[in-house]
């Protein structure tokens, strides 16, 4: 959620932190900061509010070599500039920036005020500065602040700076991701490889429980009980003009606008059409593995999580294995039980989603069998499960989820198509979807031709507070998401049901001011959504359907989409939805990149 950076090496430190805070802001955050080391001596500059607010304070002029940065997502303490990190000791000797939460703040807190420690903010992350201090008896500064982080409980990444030791930076790793990028006689530490690509496509993941010493040239890393680790760059897969806006306004229009080339990338090399099935080589689990299968579990947190419902229909549908998708921030909670015939599938476009990763942990402790679907290549999730599908959208910058969205709704549709070819999806049907799947993208290019026909549709949300949004099977994981999409950047409340579900509650608030939008296909369920239709109209409800070509249903607004094949519908029936929430978005003027309160890369619990 929150963003380090940090640089040691040969240039000026300061433009170099800025640039990556900017690159980081994605992420979502509340204030921001820099702190850089120069001739036994720190500047520090914080601020409330955007990394352009931090920028009128003119730290870009800091002088020095070595530096840490930092976004901050509230979590301790309210957005404020004294809440904002870098957060320093009482000399100003230290410096550090912390991603994650540490959970005994308050007893330590509670030792170093005994010990005469005054704070001046409300967060838990000042604790490590004023123990880092407390603890430094001169030997390396990794060596302190090891031993700092063996007395704290919590989630962790952490970035030290100590302007006595010009030479050396410290970072850490416990929850919350760290990568460190390798230079010429120059290194760099982040977060998020976003903030290293204009600099450097080697890199190093962290993993939990290490620290790392940086230098200048090179980096040492060990465990935090001082066992030295072996570390292999691997390369970033993403070019810096991956980063950039071009010609659009907000990066959520361009990654819709992504989808039927990263739809492309997402099948590339995985249709085999001579068997009439899918290859995953990724999986790394023979037919024999599979066919062993009873069960398949998804799990993710908001959009995976519904991708994950999309998925889990096809696979019961395909492959006729019973799948369901839960959100895996309570999956962790309910001491699940962990089945050894059961595919338990990790979905995470960022592979950092603390509660995603944390779900991770607990099936391979109970020794269940897991396979992960993400979309940055060497994220935590990707290393931890060890097999699985990567997703190859490129990088998405905008806070809400829409080209990974569709490209893990596709990956689950391959999954399912080659567990169906195992079992009992014929020769025939295998055909059929192969060839549905390869004219989804030109499908997808298609729809968004038309997106004026969608912005002509948002004005009928002009003047309203309230939506509904409603689907039959898959199709209500299509208006689950659709929902999403509204709440998270126009700010208006959306709330999806099962259409057959609006007779038992919901239909109670249908008014003339509250539209409702259906998912309607034209399939073996279509009547029965008409039925909905009737229900909403005869209480006075305005009606939107997203449908397919054909006699027109009895609707305020209709936008038809191509039909593919009935299973793999879902894929296209949710493009529409996301142009919309954009455009109710975009004439509400909210801040469609980086929408309140919320984050792209959830951290933390």
């Amino acid at each position: 959620m929150c963003g380090i950076v940090g640089y040691i090496g040969k240039r000026q430190a300061a433009p170099i932190l800025l640039e990556g805070l900017h690159r980081l802001e994605y992420r979502g955050y509340d204030s921001a900061g820099i702190a850089v080391g120069n001739k036994g001596k720190l500047r520090v500059a914080k601020r409330k509010g955007r990394v352009r607010e931090l920028d009128a304070l003119e730290p870009q002029k800091f002088r020095g070599v070595q530096g840490i940065a930092h976004t901050r997502w509230a979590t301790h303490g309210e957005p404020s500039d004294r809440n904002a990190h870098p957060h320093s000791d009482a000399s100003g000797r230290y410096a550090v920036v912390h991603n994650g939460i540490v959970e005994n703040a308050a007893a330590l807190k509670a030792q170093l005020a005994g010990r005469g420690v005054v704070f001046t903010s409300d967060t838990d992350t000042e604790v490590l500065a004023h123990l880092i201090a407390l603890l430094d008896d001169g030997s390396p500064l990794e060596t302190v602040v090891a031993e700092a982080l063996r007395r704290v409980v919590g989630a962790y990444g952490v970035a030290v700076i100590d302007a006595e030791r010009p030479d050396t930076l410290v970072v850490a790793r416990n929850g919350s991701p760290i990568v460190l990028g390798i230079g010429d006689k120059e290194m760099f530490f982040a977060s998020d490889p976003a903030a290293l690509v204009r600099h450097t496509a080697s890199v190093v993941h962290l993993d939990d429980g290490e620290i790392a010493a940086i230098r200048a040239d090179g980096y040492e890393t060990r465990t935090l009980d001082g066992a030295a680790t072996i570390k292999t760059p691997s390369t970033i897969p993403w070019k810096d003009e991956a980063f950039d806006k071009g010609q659009f306004t907000h990066f959520m229009r361009k990654e819709i606008g992504e989808q039927a080339d990263a739809v492309r990338r997402t099948l590339s090399g995985r249709l085999d059409v001579r068997f009439s099935t899918t290859h995953l080589g990724g999986i790394e689990l023979e037919a024999r593995d599979l066919l062993d299968i009873r069960r398949v579990k998804i799990l993710g947190c908001g959009a995976a999580y519904l991708s994950g419902r999309i998925g889990a229909h096809l696979i019961e549908q395909l492959a006729r294995l019973p799948a369901d998708a839960e959100p895996a921030s309570e999956f962790r909670y309910r001491n699940a039980v962990i089945e050894r015939d059961t595919l338990y599938i990790a979905v995470s476009q960022s592979g950092e989603t603390f509660d995603t990763l944390a779900a991770v942990q607990e099936i391979k402790r109970k020794g269940g069998r897991i396979m992960g679907v993400v979309n940055v290549v060497g994220s935590t999730i990707a290393r931890e499960c060890g097999r699985g599908i990567y997703l190859h959208a490129g990088p998405e910058v905008a806070v809400v989820s829409t080209k990974t969205f569709t490209c893990t709704a596709v990956a689950l549709a391959l999954l399912a198509i080659h567990l169906g070819r195992l079992r009992d999806l014929s020769v025939a049907n295998g055909a059929r979807l192969i060839a549905a799947l390869q004219a989804l993208p030109d499908h997808i290019a298609a729809i968004l031709e038309r997106e004026p026909e969608i912005a002509r549709l948002a004005g009928r949300f002009a003047g309203v507070e309230h939506a509904f949004y409603v689907g039959r099977a898959a199709g209500h994981a299509v208006a689950s998401e659709g929902a999403l999409k509204l709440k998270e950047i126009s700010y208006l409340h959306a709330e999806a049901y099962p259409a057959s579900e609006l007779k038992h509650g919901p239909l109670a608030l249908i008014e003339p001011k509250i539209p409702t939008v259906i998912v309607l296909p034209r399939d073996d369920l279509y009547a029965k959504n008409l039925s909905t239709v009737e229900e909403i109209k005869a209480r006075g409800g305005p009606v939107i359907a997203i449908t397919h070509p054909g006699e027109p249903p009895a609707v305020d607004a209709a936008f038809e989409v191509p039909a593919l094949e009935p299973e793999l519908d879902p894929l296209l029936l949710n493009i529409p939805l996301q142009l919309l929430a954009y455009h109710v978005a975009l004439q509400r003027g909210t801040d469609i990149d980086q929408p309140r309160n919320l984050a792209k890369s959830v951290t933390v619990e």
